[in-house]
């Protein structure tokens, strides 16, 4: 009975191990689209600003002509 007891709580202990690397693998990637979410969203809020930049110094532009 020891040897199987041993067997089992290794394979216990391997299922833990892998279902713990799987969550961190998972997490790591969850991270990762949130990065890229984040990031695109400053580069849509960059553009959105640079446009109206843009608008403000033509309509500027024609108010002085």
């Amino acid at each position: 009975m020891g040897f199987m007891d041993s067997a089992k709580d290794a394979a216990d202990a391997t299922g833990k191990k892998i279902g713990e690397a799987f969550d961190d693998a998972k997490e790591a990637v969850s991270d990762k689209v949130d990065e890229f979410q984040a990031d695109a969203n400053v580069k849509k809020a960059e553009a959105e600003r640079d446009a109206v930049h843009a608008k403000n110094e033509h309509k500027e532009r024609l108010r002085e002509d």
